[in-house]
């Protein structure tokens, strides 16, 4: 029975999408003097910032690391100046973690976002703090989504809980991947950067259209109501 759920940040918990965009846009525009179009520059979410700035430019380009290096300043620099203005909550998140909270399961957040950006995201919504039990972020582990020492790590957190015991929810086919990988229920969310063809694609056990829904698959597997390759 479910004792452990563990989110996504980006795009699941906090809507930074347009956030997102508009930074790798201008680091693109800033470093390569090049436009690529929304899709593309979003087809990497999920992933750590240098390993999107990476498949961006390509390995066919020899001066690769160093735009890689200028654009992840480039990025971090606009998405700090910006990020208040342009960083939002989906509905009634904190709300609905309590309800996890409040029938017993611990909550952990496993992201590929730096702890600098975790806090600031925290310090714009500090009642995501009240209710999530754990973070865990980018330096936390050496290997990234869609490896699953992340979740693994954040199972370690939450009492050395096993995958059987445990669902990840995100919004990305690499979030989806790495819950695989790792053993545990994966639960898909619509609402982030990616399409729905591209969640049913990575195959999750839950594709959910919104949060209440969500929290009420890992209620239900709580109660051993739900079958983890249902698809909602």
């Amino acid at each position: 029975m479910l004792s452990a759920a563990l989110f996504d940040f980006d795009g699941t918990l906090i809507d930074t999408t347009e956030l997102i965009h508009q930074s790798m846009r201008h680091a693109a525009k800033e470093v390569l003097d090049r436009d690529f179009p929304r899709e593309t520059l979003l087809a990497n979410v999920g992933q750590p910032l240098p390993r999107q700035m990476e498949l961006l430019i390509g390995d066919e380009n020899a001066a690769g690391d160093r735009f890689a290096r200028e654009m992840l300043e480039t990025y971090r620099v606009h998405n700090e100046a910006h990020h208040d203005a342009l960083i939002e909550e989906f509905p009634n998140v904190a709300e609905s973690l309590a309800r996890l909270k409040g029938a017993g399961i611990s909550i952990a957040v496993v992201t590929s976002k730096r702890r600098f950006s975790v806090d600031m995201a925290l310090a714009t919504f500090p009642a995501l703090g009240e209710v999530v039990d754990h973070f865990v972020a980018m330096e936390d582990t050496a290997e990234h989504k869609p490896h699953p020492a992340p979740i693994f790590k954040g199972m370690e957190l939450l009492g050395n809980v096993p995958p059987e015991d445990a669902a990840y929810v995100g919004d990305s086919p690499f979030d989806m991947a790495a819950a695989k990988a790792a053993g545990v229920t994966s639960v898909a969310v619509s609402w982030g950067a990616f399409t729905e063809d591209a969640l049913r694609a990575a195959e999750p056990d839950h594709l959910v259209p919104n949060l209440d829904v969500a929290v009420d698959i890992l209620l239900s597997l709580k109660a051993g109501g739900a079958k983890p390759d249902s698809n909602s």
